[in-house]
């Protein structure tokens, strides 16, 4: 836990060099549209950093990554379901390992570090999901 907290630490650190905001500077209502596509994936599901940015209308991955990495409540608004484009598992708050092991316990196949059946398991979201 204390290796997330630093990783954590250190990301606002960066972002704030990089941009001079910090990431609380994000717009909420960004970040809580996220949160509301999140909880439309039910178990078992998953869902790419790109398919969250095309039902918000936007081409903002980066964005729905940092959202993500704020998520307040990861186990109510189920941001372990969102992975990479490329069907690897990519980052947690609280460790990829972490990830993995609820990803599983949802039957989510994964095999190094990948989702298998990466098409089989993915949502769709409807047609003005964020609306």
């Amino acid at each position: 836990m204390k290796k997330s907290i630093q990783l954590i630490n250190n990301y606002h650190i960066y972002y704030y060099a990089q941009t001079g905001n910090h990431v609380t500077a994000m717009p909420k209502k960004f970040n809580e549209k996220c949160y509301e596509l999140l909880k439309q994936i039910p178990s078992g599901k998953i869902v790419t950093y790109g398919d969250i940015a095309h039902a918000l209308n936007s081409k903002a991955y980066q964005a729905v990554g940092n959202a993500m990495a704020a998520n307040p409540n990861p186990i109510i608004v189920p941001c372990h379901r969102v992975v990479k484009g490329n069907g690897e598992v990519g980052n947690y708050a609280l460790g990829i390992d972490r990830k993995i092991e609820l990803l599983r316990n949802e039957g989510v196949k994964i095999a190094d570090d990948k989702v298998a059946d990466f098409n089989a398991v993915r949502f769709q979201f409807r047609e003005n999901a964020s609306n």
